[in-house]
């Protein structure tokens, strides 16, 4: 019997020389303190960041292959972009549209025009999608028959993430999986307000609206539940960025600030909760890199890998969240400091696509280790 390849954890050159150029393009776009400005302009995401980031750099097609019009990237590309954004809570739809919304369609018959259009769009940037299920939707979790077929698309979704600014909704439906344009008739998309202003959230009524098939029944519920469980496995990624500024940004401010005499960083008891939590953001980037290898290389273990990644990513990045608000002290409480975005997108994430709660009990029946008994 082979013996599987172990993961590789390490960053290959090519993709430490994307994240080089991500990072580069979010610095000149004014990082943190560019998404505290947008924060307040109540746009969905900032179009001219997408557009660099998705069109000029290409990374919205990383993850469809090449024949598609992609770049034939893998996971572990799209991993690496989701940590800078991560870093910068960059306010653009990555997760939403180059991840979710081109897992779908990617699960669908890509040979069918009504899947390799929409696809092309999404991974040239052209075009912005969302898949049209509540954010904390974990894997395998997917809500099938919320919406009703017919003569047209008819129900309502909570908490769309990306659905507001998106030009196309993949639909899951008692019927399949659907194609809506976002603006034509039948179709509301009513913002509500999220906690975390950089990812907003929005209902999306369909009133007999017209839509494209793209997947019967069986294949749309496959199609959605790889998608999620890419999605899931890939976010663990954008919270070890958060996680890893909010550390490094801590350690900067404690530093430079002086109280009796010395750096606040130089006391002993600021000093083990900053190596604490330098430790669990250790574990973090393993347990999310080996994630994103497995969804790279297929592995039969990347359910697990997810599983695992989400358990423990979602609250090490809370974690680092409160610190840095806390640790810098007055000022991490105002909101001229970007310290609240990372806390408010940290509890975010920590919901999104399955609590860790929801993962640690995947985890359990995967592995066969039952809880005790009730």
């Amino acid at each position: 019997m082979t013996t599987p390849a172990p993961p590789d954890l390490l960053y290959s050159e090519t993709e430490d020389d994307l994240r080089a150029a991500v990072r580069s393009l979010l610095t000149d776009r004014g990082g943190p303190t560019a998404a505290l400005a947008e924060a307040e302009t109540g746009r969905p995401y900032d179009p001219d960041l997408w557009r660099s980031l998705a069109t000029g750099m290409g990374t919205a097609g990383l993850l469809v292959p090449e024949r598609l019009g992609g770049q034939g990237a893998t996971a572990r590309e799209a991993a690496v972009v989701l940590e800078e954004l991560g870093r910068s809570v960059a306010a653009v739809p990555y997760l939403t549209s180059a991840v979710l919304a081109v897992r779908t369609l990617l699960g669908c018959d890509t040979a069918r025009p009504e899947v390799a259009g929409p696809l092309a769009a999404l991974a040239d940037g052209t075009r912005v999608g969302a898949l049209a299920v509540p954010l904390p939707t974990a894997p395998g979790g997917a809500p099938h028959g919320t919406v009703r077929g017919g003569a047209g698309l008819s129900g309502e979704i909570t908490s769309v993430a990306g659905a507001a600014g998106a030009d196309v909704l993949l639909v899951p439906a008692d019927s399949g999986l659907y194609a809506v344009d976002a603006t034509a008739p039948g179709v509301t998309v009513t913002p509500v307000t999220p906690l975390d202003l950089t990812r907003p959230l929005a209902r999306v009524t369909l009133t007999g609206a017209t839509a494209t098939l793209l997947a019967e029944p069986a294949r749309a519920r496959t199609a959605v539940a790889d998608a999620l469980l890419t999605g899931a496995g890939l976010l663990a990624s954008e919270q070890l960025g958060l996680a890893e500024w909010c550390l490094a940004e801590t350690v900067r401010y404690t530093g430079g600030r002086h109280q009796f005499g010395r750096p606040v960083g130089s006391f002993q008891a600021l000093k083990h909760r900053l190596a604490a939590l330098w430790l669990d953001i250790v574990s973090a980037r393993a347990t999310a890199r080996n994630a994103a290898d497995a969804l790279a290389t297929g592995s039969p273990d990347t359910a697990v890998a997810v599983a695992v990644a989400q358990a423990h990513c979602g609250e090490v990045a809370v974690r680092a969240a409160q610190e840095c608000v806390q640790l810098h002290g007055g000022i991490g409480m105002t909101w001229e400091h970007p310290a609240h975005l990372y806390l408010k997108r940290a509890k975010s994430d920590q919901i999104a696509l399955g609590t860790p709660g929801r993962h640690r009990e995947t985890l359990a029946r995967l592995v066969d280790l039952p809880g005790p008994a009730g």
